[in-house]
């Protein structure tokens, strides 16, 4: 949809809530539940070995999304050059990617995929990494970050519906990369999956909490699921 937004995206003069946030970038809009233009999911590596999986944008990578869109939008760069830099930029930007890369080091992924650190995941051996939302753009409830819950995805329409449509098709991409859900909601639409037989278990890094600084159980559900992280990160690489 990038195309259909861009001379939207150019015209912007900030990227505050009420410059974004607005009826010309809406999907969808009713109850409490609005869904809004994105410009950093539009693309898939399909050569990754690393698939990270969130619920939804934030309005932080989103904001980012735009400035970066804008950027290389009056730079001239050719359409998927501002997908891959929209991506690469805002993909869990802030405290989120600092957590989360700490956690990937601690299992040592890092070494399975001989390098120093998982920040360079998110650098220059990125074309390890895709990266995506189950729901590809952002949606807030009750102009609050949707996390997840109330409702849950399955038990909404609109969202298992885009998550069938987007997300179960970026699976079929990435059909032996290993998954890596941030959070129980992302983990809930993966047991559905392996349900499905569209994805095995021992490809899904299931129990890796969500590395929000706002998931105050984040270090606890980490040391609890170490062992069961460790051994399926051992075993994937075994066969892979």
């Amino acid at each position: 949809m990038f195309e259909k937004y861009c001379s939207e995206i150019q015209k912007l003069d900030n990227f505050n809530k009420e410059d974004i946030l607005i009826e010309k970038f809406e999907l969808y809009n009713k109850d409490n539940m609005k869904i809004y233009y994105a410009p950093h999911n539009e693309i898939i590596n399909d050569k990754a070995k690393i698939f990270i999986v969130g619920i939804t944008p934030g309005w932080t990578q989103t904001s980012i999304a735009y400035k970066t869109a804008q950027k290389e939008l009056l730079n001239n760069s050719k359409t998927e050059q501002i997908k891959k830099e929209c991506k690469r930029n805002s993909r869990f930007a802030g405290s989120m990617r600092k957590n989360l890369i700490e956690m990937l080091d601690e299992l040592g992924l890092n070494k399975k995929l001989n390098i120093e650190s998982c920040n360079e995941l998110f650098e220059d051996k990125d074309y390890l990494l895709h990266t995506t939302s189950i729901i590809p753009y952002p949606v807030f409830i009750n102009n609050k970050n949707y996390t997840g819950s109330n409702p849950k995805i399955m038990d909404n329409e609109v969202l298992y519906n885009l998550a069938k449509k987007y997300f179960y098709k970026e699976v079929e991409h990435l059909s032996n990369a290993l998954i890596i859900p941030l959070g129980k909601a992302v983990e809930e639409i993966l047991q559905q999956m392996i349900k499905e037989n569209i994805i095995q278990e021992k490809q899904c890094l299931l129990g890796f909490p969500h590395p929000s600084g706002a998931n105050g159980h984040r270090k606890c559900q980490f040391s609890e699921n170490k062992n069961k992280l460790l051994y399926t990160i051992e075993e994937y690489f075994k066969h892979n």
